[in-house]
């Protein structure tokens, strides 16, 4: 018996769910687990299934197609691991928590490499035999810059997703859109607060009583991409703005390992600039 997430997103109409379970039946599918969401004001239906059973791919999507209203988006993806290349600069903590994870058997992907812009963080991933890629911007414009590491990415098969794990350089518009929807940032703050350098700074002036991170897909809008995975820790006065820097520096590892988990297990569907998370 072979696993599948049956991933489905369309306009709203009623009796989706029997549509869809009927066709799993007449293809003697069994339900594993089940989630399905309305949002009532873009009249959209989204739906992740998984299901067990043995079904021509190709025969169950066409299927599930022509019983969907005009449009809809059908995905059938069976488990596994998927390939993903990480990016940072200097900081390590990120990084090192992914790599940690990814060491323990807790991430279903595979690592094919590390690419900065420093070598910094080399001996850091050369401890986990993962290949590191120094692509300097030294002496080159941004997208100059970018492109070298285009190319380098377009010698990875079958990437799956770039994820910045304090990456310190704003993408342009042509990086993001060789990989839309696919780029994983975390931003240190809970967006959309305090976006930009220093905003453990920003916040301290401010004097905030919780901080946070944000991860999220990224668009062409600088830290307002779709939004994956937030959370908070809460501050009062006595703290000064490194202390809530050592703080959000946890806050910022965790929150983006969620995210990337709920990326691998295909547990987001993103519309316009919203996701929802099953």
């Amino acid at each position: 018996m072979k696993q599948y997430r049956i991933l489905i997103d369309c306009k709203d109409e009623k009796g989706l769910v029997y549509k869809i379970s009927s066709i799993f039946f007449r293809h003697d599918l069994n339900i594993l687990s089940n989630n399905e969401f309305v949002d009532d004001k873009q009249n959209r239906f989204f739906m992740r299934s998984v299901v067990d059973g043995s079904v021509d791919d190709s025969v169950l999507k066409e299927e599930l197609a022509h019983a969907l209203p005009e449009g809809a988006s059908v995905q059938i993806v069976a488990p596994g691991r998927k390939n993903i290349v990480l990016m940072a600069t200097k900081e390590s903590h990120a990084l090192g928590d992914i790599l940690i994870r990814y060491e323990a058997g807790e991430l279903d992907a595979n690592i094919l490499a590390v690419i900065s812009n420093y070598d910094t963080l080399k001996p850091l991933v050369e401890k986990f035999d993962i290949p590191y890629h120094t692509v300097s911007h030294n002496g080159l414009e941004r997208v100059e810059h970018e492109k070298k590491v285009l190319e380098l990415l377009a010698g990875f098969n079958n990437l799956d997703y770039v994820v910045l794990a304090k990456y310190m350089r704003i993408l342009t518009p042509g990086f993001v859109s060789a990989y839309e929807d696919r780029i994983i940032n975390i931003h240190h703050s809970f967006l959309p607060a305090f976006i930009g350098a220093n905003p453990y700074k920003q916040a301290y002036e401010r004097g905030v009583k919780i901080i946070g991170a944000t991860a999220h897909f990224v668009n062409n809008d600088l830290d307002e991409g779709p939004i994956i995975a937030q959370d908070v820790k809460h501050v009062d006065h006595a703290y000064g703005w490194k202390d809530m820097q050592r703080l959000g520096r946890d806050i910022e590892k965790i929150v983006l390992s969620r995210a990337l988990k709920l990326a691998l297990e295909d547990r987001i569907f993103v519309y316009g600039n919203k996701t929802v998370i099953f």
